[in-house]
């Protein structure tokens, strides 16, 4: 698990070397790409799926003379074809991610969730990309199925991470980044967007259902504690590099608005995600079995 306040590239790769988790269920895919795992469409290839009674149009060379003779029926072998699921990665280390209260950032704890997804996509036979969302820029990553294809975009991960610091001002990039994704992903991606989702929900109800229409999305929405709660009654002090703002965290009627209020937003954002090809998680920065998570 990475601590503290930036990722460097060397902890990313690190996670290459750990024990990977199973994947949640058997590996059924439909791509147009040939690949290392089965779909369910079912033509010429490699592995068996079955026999059945000859159809008009049946490719003559997949015939079976051995239960057509046994049957005195013509019957045809029918295959299934290998084909993938590229990985998109779409990561937010914007200035908005740069926050925690708890052992590290929410930019961290992005970035390490990201590497995880990267390498059990590549452990899995798949190729993998992704969009680094930064402050100023988009890094975009084609998928590619080896180690060197993933340092790239670690790399990139790890340099957009180490360029958050205080004062900087806040972006909305993910958001924007969404009209690239939609160009990259064409058809049965696999699309994990990790980061806080900031911005009016309607506009990412827009983007991720157009997104899903083809692909199959997961939103990995990371959160501090801090933002679910107000921390123990007192007198504090915050500021955002520029204006300062005192406050007073234990009148209850203000506590429960705060929670109810976040505890909306993340409702919200599950709501968007009631899709046949869409799913959710939520992360706090300070969970620790995120190692024992399978994201495939």
């Amino acid at each position: 698990m990475l601590i503290g306040t930036h990722a460097t590239l060397a902890d990313l790769l690190a996670f290459r070397f750990e024990k990977m988790p199973p994947t949640r269920h058997r590996t059924s895919i439909v791509g147009h790409r040939a690949g290392t795992k089965l779909s369910n469409f079912k033509g010429r290839g490699v592995d068996l799926a079955e026999v059945r009674a000859y159809q008009p149009g049946d490719d003559v060379r997949s015939i079976d003379w051995r239960v057509t003779a046994r049957t005195n029926k013509t019957h045809t072998k029918i295959f299934r074809e290998e084909r993938e699921r590229p990985t998109l990665i779409v990561i937010d280390q914007t200035q908005n991610m740069f926050f925690g209260s708890n052992t590290r950032l929410k930019s961290v704890c992005a970035a390490e969730i990201a590497a995880r997804i990267a390498w059990q996509t590549v452990e899995n036979g798949d190729r993998v990309g992704g969009v680094v969302v930064g402050n100023e820029n988009f890094k975009v990553h084609r998928p590619y199925r080896s180690s060197k294809g993933v340092a790239r975009l670690l790399n990139d991960i790890a340099e957009e991470n180490n360029n958050l610091a205080r004062g900087k001002a806040m972006s909305r990039n993910l958001l924007e980044s969404m009209i690239q994704v939609r160009r990259l992903a064409h058809h049965n991606y696999r699309v994990a967007i990790i980061g806080d989702f900031a911005g009016p929900l309607s506009q990412w109800q827009d983007h991720l259902q157009s997104i899903a229409r083809h692909n199959q999305v997961l939103l990995v929405h990371v959160y501090d504690d801090l933002e679910q709660e107000l921390p123990p009654s007192d007198y504090y002090m915050v500021s955002d590099g520029d204006t300062r703002l005192s406050f007073f965290s234990g009148d209850g009627d203000t506590r429960q608005r705060y929670q109810h209020r976040f505890a909306q937003r993340v409702e919200g954002l599950r709501d968007i995600c009631r899709h046949e090809h869409m799913s959710f998680v939520s992360i706090a920065t300070h969970e620790q079995d995120i190692k024992e998570m399978s994201w495939l």
